[in-house]
């Protein structure tokens, strides 16, 4: 039988603290700390300045199989299974590092936030516990990817073999291109 580590207080206090830093939101806080919802409150506060986002988690599967946030969700969960196979992490600890790598490789613009929030990142792992989630292979690149557990996926080809003829085309991008064309 494992035995438990003790986690102390201020262990509990750092963990918090480095989750804040990541963008975690209050759900995920509670659920993967010891600390009272008010020591929490006070702790992000004091961290960022504001109160904590309100509202519910995501909990649909749906976002992680649409394009761009495929891609991401995938390689994050590629990193934290490579983590748990060869690093022997798991939990909480394998997901924040999971997600430092996928940030070191997919990091937002300056002022942007990433695609794939840390809050995402800890729920996508929560959808791949529960079997909602798994990987399939692209039989083009043979990289995996996320798609729904249940999906028949023999043949599957994933977003970046087979680009939605929108991808890439946002507001943004269009905002961006005009501005560009304005400037020269």
């Amino acid at each position: 039988m494992a035995r438990k580590s003790v986690v102390t207080e201020s262990q509990e206090i750092q963990l918090a603290m480095e989750l804040i830093h990541l963008g975690a939101r209050l759900q995920l806080l509670e659920s993967e700390t010891r600390l009272s919802r008010e020591r929490l409150l006070n702790l992000y506060k004091e961290l960022k300045g504001v109160s904590p986002p309100k509202g519910m988690l995501p909990f649909s599967t749906d976002w992680f199989i649409t394009w761009q946030p495929n891609v991401h969700s995938s390689l994050f969960i590629n990193i934290y299974k490579f983590l748990q196979e060869h690093a022997h992490i798991s939990g909480i600890e394998a997901v924040v590092k999971a997600y430092k790598l996928y940030l070191e490789q997919m990091g937002p613009e300056a002022g942007e936030e990433p695609v794939l929030s840390l809050t995402r990142a800890w729920t996508l792992v929560r959808f791949f516990d529960s079997k909602m989630l798994g990987t399939a292979i692209c039989k083009q690149c043979s990289g995996h990817f996320v798609v729904h557990q249940l999906d028949l996926n023999g043949g599957y080809v994933c977003g970046l073999c087979h680009m939605p003829s929108r991808a890439g085309k946002t507001r943004k991008a269009k905002e961006a291109a005009r501005v560009a064309v304005a400037t020269a």
